[in-house]
Order: structure tokens, then C-alpha cells, then sequence
């Protein structure tokens, strides 16, 4: 059989979190940032794809069908993914790591997921990627980060909520599958549907408004924007930071932590009561 089943997942899942959990800090930190920038890496080919197509509808449609390579090479190359460390609540539950080992591992691999994503942001900006399609590129860039950073607070947490709750069960059929192929097919459509969606990942959110606030400082990336209609008043650290990453993450660990990893938990390894 080339599958675990559901209930192996679960199991096996206790032995993985372990590890992430006992993974020393500056490894950690390390496997962090790379992910942050596979993650970034895949955001910004989908962005390049979907500007290059004049219709919208299907630009979005390649875009989406091109950002799950991110969390491809995060799962098969090696490195640690907040989102998908949601899942740790199983082993909590199982009682085989601690809570504030869990939280340690959310904060650390957090700032370096951050770290990773502000490296691509810059990168991308300071080389001039994003001024492919005569600038075209940077005003998708900086749009994006504008719609992101004017969100309602409460539909950037539902959104939030309904896109790690994908990613999670990406990550989750992925450890399903004993074979790279597999983990690939299995991960892929449920990040294409959150991408084409429009549902708010937090780490992505790191690397797409960042890239945002950086060209919206570029005289030539800020003229094409303006004139193309875009808010540029709405982007800048504090919208970041307060109206897009705080709900988006709470959404994001409800939807991964609660959603998925809460009730697989309860499914698969919660113990019976004796009623004796």
C-alpha cells in the first residue's frame, strides 16, 4: 500500500512533532527562514505567472496552480512551516510534548518564517524582478498588498481560519503519501483552492505585503500603481502588522491547530473513557 491511512498519519504524527519540538533553536530558526523563503519564492512565481496572462480569471487560475511549488519544497527540501506546525496540538494532546514547548516552536519558527519571507521581498524588489511587464508586475505587487492591508479585520480572521485549515490538511495527506510524487499530488489541490480562493496564509501575507510596502518606496513602482488606481495610503507597517498579520495568524492557527489538528486527535487516538 502506498498510503498511510488517516489513523497511521495521526500516529506517525506524534513522533514528527516530537522532533520538531526537541529540534535545537538555531536549527530551528534556520529550517524557519527557509521555508519562509520557499513559501515567498512560490508567491512570487504565481504572481509572475498570473500578470502575464491579459485575462484576469485565468491568471489567477495559473497563479494558483503554481504557488502549492512553495509548499512543496518546504515539505520535501527540509525546513519548519508555522502553518503547518499548527498540527502540534496532536502530540500536545497525546500529552508527549509540552504546551510551552509548542509555543516555543510557534514563536521561533514564526520570526524566522518572517525573516525568510522578508529576504525573498527584498531580493525580488532590489533586483528589479517586479518590473517585468513594463512595471506591470509591481503594480499587481503593490495592489495586492493594498487589498491585504484593507481587509476587515474579522474577514482576515475567517479567512485566515479557512486557509490553514487547507494547508493543513495539504501537510496532513502529504504525510499520508510514501513517496515524493504522492506528497506532491496530494498537497496540490488544497493549496490551489485556498490560493484561488483568495484565503489569507499568514507566512505568504509576509512576503506579499512586505514586497508591497518595499516597491510602494520605488518613485517609478509608486507612479505605475497611482495610476493604475491603487490605495497607496493603506499599505505600511502598522496595517501590516495590525490589520493583516494579527487576525490572519489567529485565524490561521484556529483553522490548523483547532480544526484540523484538535479533531483528528479526537478521531484517531482519543481514549475511550472507562465507565467503569
Amino acid at each position: 500500500m502506498n498510503l498511510f491511512s488517516p489513523a497511521e498519519v495521526a500516529k506517525n504524527y506524534i513522533t514528527i512533532g516530537k522532533g520538531k519540538v526537541n529540534t535545537p533553536v538555531a536549527k530551528m530558526f534556520l529550517l524557519a527562514v527557509l521555508a519562509g523563503a520557499f513559501i515567498a519564492m512560490g508567491g512570487a512565481g504565481a504572481a509572475t505567472a498570473a500578470v502575464s496572462i491579459p485575462m484576469a480569471s485565468v491568471g489567477k487560475l495559473v497563479g494558483a496552480c503554481i504557488f502549492p511549488g512553495g509548499l512543496t519544497m518546504v515539505l520535501l527540501a527540509g525546513s519548519e512551516l508555522f502553518t503547518g506546525n499548527c498540527l502540534l496540538t496532536v502530540p500536545l494532546l497525546e500529552k508527549e510534548i509540552p504546551a510551552a514547548g509548542m509555543i516555543k516552536n510557534w514563536f521561533v519558527v514564526y520570526m524566522g518564517n518572517f525573516a525568510g519571507s522578508l529576504l525573498v521581498a527584498s531580493g525580488v524588489v532590489f533586483s528589479h524582478q517586479i518590473s517585468l511587464f513594463d512595471n506591470g508586475l509591481a503594480v499587481s505587487v503593490i495592489s495586492t498588498a493594498s487589498a491585504k492591508c484593507a481587509l476587515p479585520f474579522g474577514d482576515a480572521f475567517i479567512k485566515g481560519i479557512l486557509c490553514n485549515f487547507l494547508v493543513c490538511i495539504a501537510v496532513w495527506i502529504s504525510f499520508a503519501a510514501k513517496d515524493a510524487a504522492g506528497k506532491i499530488a496530494g498537497l496540490f489541490f488544497p493549496i490551489m483552492i485556498f490560493v484561488l480562493s483568495g484565503f489569507e496564509h499568514s507566512v505568504a501575507n509576509m512576503y506579499y505585503i512586505a514586497a508591497g510596502l518595499l516597491a510602494k518606496n520605488i518613485s517609478a513602482y509608486a507612479q505605475a500603481a497611482k495610476e493604475a488606481g491603487v490605495n497607496l495610503d493603506v499599505i505600511s507597517w502598522g496595517s501590516f502588522l495590525g490589520r493583516n498579520l494579527l487576525p490572519v495568524t489567529l485565524g490561521n492557527i484556529i483553522g490548523g491547530a483547532v480544526c484540523v489538528g484538535c479533531v483528528y486527535w479526537f478521531i484517531y487516538l482519543r481514549k475511550p473513557k472507562n465507565n467503569t
